[in-house]
């Protein structure tokens, strides 16, 4: 499992570390691209006896740089740290982005970065890198980098899906667009949102079809559109099964966005409780019922859709 750490001064590597493999970049979403770089730096720390290293930034540079084309994001905060714990390497740095770090050339941000701080001595990139002030430090001027200061550059190729390489934008707009199995065969697992179950109304009890209410994600999480979903939650007490409300509830005239989970086989409490939904599936829109016996006669319906979707997952 990959030790998180963050800042600038203090790199969180032991004292006595022999050097590092290390990519460095945004990793949104964590994709098989990504998943694909994280194996290499592994394999290559096994091989060399370095650890291997994640340098990513918090905030997206996009948001310093540029906030209005900063993109929602596949993976906020700790959603992140999650899926590179599962890739086997040793060390993900947190490096905070800001308009200072914008402005440095790619040679410095390898000396005063990747180098000093973290020790690299072997680097590992995707095809299509770039960082460093105007991403101006691509495959061939880290190649240059490397050859004048004594570090390994490596690349990794792109992995494509349908004929287009696998890219966060890529995944992004096939979860804004509410196709989940392509967003799902791009990120190599299914997209998923986390949350605190929160205390609801009550009103899916008295319906027969108790809920959990997870609380809003932050305001930069991609979202798919407004709909009823067949989901996998994972909680506290296990995996389950279930469908999912994400947006308002107009049969009780509730204009507000709401993510409303009823889960397959749970009974038990689960106030307080961190919670991950993975989306399987969209059954059908959000709408209007007439009443609350019509309301229900479609619930038994969606928990028949959403259970035949979910069959080989639960």
């Amino acid at each position: 499992m990959a030790e998180r750490f963050t800042g600038w001064e203090d790199s969180g590597l032991p004292p006595d570390s022999p050097g590092t493999v290390v990519t460095v970049g945004t990793f949104d979403g964590v994709h098989r691209g990504h998943q694909d770089v994280l194996a290499r730096i592994g394999e290559l720390g096994r091989e060399t006896g370095l650890s291997s290293v994640l340098v990513t930034f918090e905030p997206h540079p996009l948001e310093v740089v540029n906030p209005a084309a900063a993109p929602p994001l596949l993976t906020i905060g700790e959603e992140k740290t999650e899926v590179v714990a599962e890739s086997g390497i040793s060390y993900l740095a947190v490096v905070p982005f800001t308009k200072n770090l914008q402005r440095y050339s790619p040679a410095q941000f390898v000396d005063e970065v990747l180098r000093r701080r973290f020790h690299m001595r072997r680097l590992v990139i995707g095809y299509d890198h770039g960082f460093g002030r105007d991403r101006a430090g691509d495959v061939e001027v880290m190649r240059a980098l490397g050859a004048g200061r004594g570090f390994g550059v490596e690349v990794v190729d792109a992995i494509s899906l349908d004929g287009l390489p696998i890219s966060s934008t890529l995944i992004r707009r096939a979860v804004a667009g509410g196709d989940l199995h392509r967003a799902a065969r791009a990120l190599g697992r299914l997209y998923s949102l986390s949350g605190v179950v929160a205390r609801g109304d009550q009103r899916g009890r008295l319906l027969g079809f108790p809920t959990i209410n997870v609380g809003a994600p932050p305001p930069r999480k991609l979202l798919p559109p407004e709909g009823v979903y067949a989901v996998r939650a994972q909680t506290p007490h296990g995996a389950f099964g279930g469908m999912m409300n994400l947006g308002p509830r107009p049969t009780f005239g509730d204009p507000a966005t709401s993510i409303e989970a009823h889960l397959f086989g749970e009974t038990g409490d689960l106030y307080g409780a961190h919670v991950r939904v993975e989306i399987v599936a969209r059954l059908r829109d959000t709408r209007r019922f007439p009443d609350a016996a019509a309301l229900v006669a479609q619930l038994q319906e969606d928990a028949a859709h959403a259970r035949r979707a979910l069959t080989g997952l639960c």
